[in-house]
């Protein structure tokens, strides 16, 4: 069968190394999966499929270092990792059995008890017996932190595997922000880094595991071994086993675009992913080490497992070149001509495995142009910024006791001090943060919206002012600094004496409403709403951290860290927290529910900077806008960008109703949940309705995007006609209109 497309360039900075006991883990393995039944008999696999597919070189590749005994328990892992797959797929894909899957995945936790001794029920299957036999050889060399983090991502992985079957039995595509998110889970690497801390012998200190530079070590790594095994598999998975979950598939229905478009276009994320890890590894993991006082042990760990994430890149991509499991062809032999000429390829005389990382064209090819364009952006002029038609379906209810907010939220600015330099009340009485309230929160009471106006009254204040302080003179140590005072503002134990140490108009205004507001809450919900403020802070720092580099963010670390600056995570918090005693606890914490909430997030978060993009691009030099992103990682025109930055909002609205219309009914009946419950989520699913209808009423009429308040004056301008790939379904208005005035 013809290949769909042809490979493209990839980017593989590291070279790949062979483990030397190889061959023993590969005689290991197949003893083992034949003791597990796996083999014969099973249905799924016979010993020639385990033999072609290779994971004992997959594992040698990818863990290069690591001793014989550990090279073969690794293998184990994903022999079995991939016998779930595939023994899924057989068992309750094919034949779209919802129930018997779900029943079949709830049983597997047990097999993963955080005390290793603990008894565990009768395997009934192979892959309950390869997770019981591995689980018990694994645990006893590692923490319990590890063992938490670890078994988490092994449920995420199973458990999502509902996910691709709804999506399959729908017939669904998902869009790029969702299959990225979601993909993480089903695919399997977060739990592959699990493994790289194993095997390696460099636990990651329990105090940083969770922290940003630690994140996005892990999730760069593992969108890159997704986006480059969606290129490879995508002939097997989407023209042979009827898969929708692939990257390629999904950048091809959403741009709009060929499959040979589509595969260059994930490449390109895929580099993309590999330059934000590199980013990450070397600006923000040392400073990490600095600031939390890392000893030299828990460094040598850090480093070791950065190390050890980079060989698995190098070797995974190896080892995807030799498979029989995937789409190859014209890549695991011979040798090609110099960057340059027609042919592409390694270069010349070094053909076998490692050579990869010498194609000079990723030193200078297409991953080298698009590193440059995120570092060489340089403020211009833009014109008005492009706004398309905003289709969003709920009404708008604004809250009576508007008037009443607005006037005392502005008054409160000015006692706090927040009108005294960068702002002054003609500003905020403009900004008329009260009627985003008014929209928000349509039902509050008139104390609750005068305090809600002020939480978006400080939130804005502090956007604004972290830039101008802080990002023009890269003073990151101040800002850091700054940051742990406000943070401060916010005790759990005693609310009321928050003010004690405030001394800037910031401090004072947070510790005022911190102590208003969390001084009522019971101790989980004050913990959960110092959270949200705190995450919101911290996401300040690093767009401080991108200006200092002038730096234009990597697409998925943008989008990602957009919910946090934007301040969604707090409002929309202070909304769950209304409902939390409704709220199952498993749905509460649900992937669907989060779903839900980041689809919302996202869609106010693309709105926002599709309004402010004159603002923020022309006046205040930021690299922060999602058109910009855009623009740079695709290398397109503004008209373009915007158009596609609408076409990713509207998708992730698109999601927000399917996940309200059919993921919410069907977690519901698979949770079995009362109607009280159900009347509870059905509330607080208004409650995020109300929060976009208010975000876009406020936009349309606030004083803060629109041409005349960023330069005295309206300039008549006509909208660019969006061209090129991805725009041929974005609607626009038939009449410019300016940002502001409504559509």
């Amino acid at each position: 069968m013809a290949q769909p497309f042809v490979l493209p360039d990839f980017y593989v900075p590291y070279p790949a190394r062979l483990n030397p006991h190889t061959e023993e883990a590969r005689r290991h393995t197949t003893g083992w999966a034949r003791r597990m039944g796996m083999l014969e008999g099973s249905g799924v696999w016979e010993e020639s499929d385990l033999a072609s597919h290779d994971y004992a070189l997959l594992c040698a590749y990818t863990h290069p270092d690591c001793d014989a005994a550990t090279l073969s328990l690794v293998t184990d892992w994903y022999v079995w990792v991939f016998f779930f797959d595939d023994h899924f797929l057989e068992t309750f894909k094919r034949t779209q059995d919802r129930a018997g899957g779900r029943a079949y995945l709830e049983r597997l936790p047990a097999f993963m008890p955080m005390d290793g001794t603990a008894a565990m029920p009768e395997p009934v299957n192979p892959v309950e017996a390869g997770l019981a036999d591995l689980w018990t050889r694994t645990v006893p060399a590692m923490s319990p932190a590890w063992r938490a983090r670890f078994a988490e991502a092994t449920r995420n992985l199973l458990n999502e595997s509902m996910w691709e079957l709804s999506n399959i039995d729908e017939g669904r595509i998902a869009n790029p922000v969702e299959y990225i998110e979601m993909r993480r889970k089903v695919g399997g690497a977060p739990w592959s880094a699990g493994l790289v801390e194993y095997a390696a012998g460099a636990e990651v200190p329990a105090r940083v595991a969770s922290s940003r530079p630690l994140r996005v070590l892990r999730d760069t790594f593992s969108d890159a071994v997704h986006l480059r095994n969606d290129l490879f598999s995508y002939q097997r998975e989407v023209e042979d086993e009827g898969e929708n979950s692939n990257g390629v598939l999904v950048l091809e229905t959403f741009l709009g675009c060929t499959t040979q478009q589509a595969a260059e276009a994930v490449n390109d994320l895929l580099t993309s992913r590999v330059q934000q890890f590199e980013n990450t590894a070397l600006t923000e993991v040392p400073a990490l080490c600095a600031e939390e006082a890392l000893g030299p042990d828990e460094c040598a760990a850090v480093a070791a497992y950065t190390k050890g994430l980079q060989d698995w890149q190098s070797g995974g991509h190896e080892w995807h070149m030799r498979s029989s499991r995937y789409m190859n062809e014209g890549l695991t032999t011979g040798t090609s001509a110099p960057f340059g000429t027609s042919l592409g390829g390694r270069v010349p005389g070094l053909a076998g495995f490692g050579t990869s990382a010498l194609d000079i064209r990723t030193l200078f090819g297409r991953p080298a142009e698009a590193r440059l364009r995120t570092l060489t952006h340089r403020p211009r002029p833009v014109g008005p910024s492009l706004l398309p038609e905003f289709d969003l379906p709920f009404p708008l209810s604004l809250n009576p006791h508007l008037e009443y907010a607005r006037v005392r939220s502005v008054a409160w600015a000015g006692r706090m001090g927040l009108l005294n330099d960068i702002w002054d009340e003609a500003k905020a009485t403009g900004f008329d943060l009260a009627l985003c309230s008014a929209g928000l929160d349509p039902d509050a009471t008139r104390e609750e919206l005068e305090l809600s106006a002020e939480w978006l009254t400080w939130g804005t204040y502090g956007d604004d002012l972290y830039p101008i302080a802080y990002g023009r003179t890269r003073d990151l140590a101040g800002a850091k600094a700054a940051t742990e005072r406000l943070k401060a503002c916010m005790p759990l134990d005693d609310p009321a004496a928050a003010a004690a140490g405030a001394v800037t108009p910031m401090e004072r205004g947070l510790a005022d409403l911190w102590a208003r507001t969390a001084g009522p809450m019971t101790a989980a919900a004050r913990a959960s709403l110092r959270h949200s403020v705190a995450v919101m802070l911290d996401s300040w720092l690093w767009e401080l951290h991108n200006m200092a580099q002038h730096r234009v963010p990597d697409p998925v670390d943008y989008i990602e860290m957009r919910r946090l600056t934007f301040g969604s995570d707090l409002t929309i918090g202070l909304a769950r927290l209304r409902h939390g005693d409704g709220l199952p606890p498993e749905a509460r914490s649900s992937g669907v529910l989060l779903s839900l909430e980041h689809a919302a997030m996202d869609y106010a978060c693309l709105l926002n900077d599709l309004f402010s993009y004159q603002k923020e691009i022309e006046y205040e030099g930021e690299v922060h806008n999602a058109v910009l992103v855009v623009q740079t990682f695709f290398d397109c025109d503004y008209p373009t960008a915007a158009a596609m930055t609408a076409g990713l909002m509207d998708s992730r609205l698109r999601e927000f109703l399917h996940v309200k219309e059919h993921e919410l009914p069907l977690l519901c009946d698979d949770l079995g949940v009362d109607d009280r419950a159900r009347t509870a989520l059905g509330a607080y699913v208004h409650e995020l309705e109300d929060w976009l209808a208010g975000i876009l009423h406020w936009h349309r009429n606030v004083r803060r995007y629109r041409e005349e308040d960023l330069r005295g004056g309206a300039v008549p301008w006509r909208l660019g006609t969006p061209a090129g790939i991805g725009t041929a379904t974005m609607r626009w208005p038939a009449r410019a209109q300016r940002p502001g005035v409504s559509v």
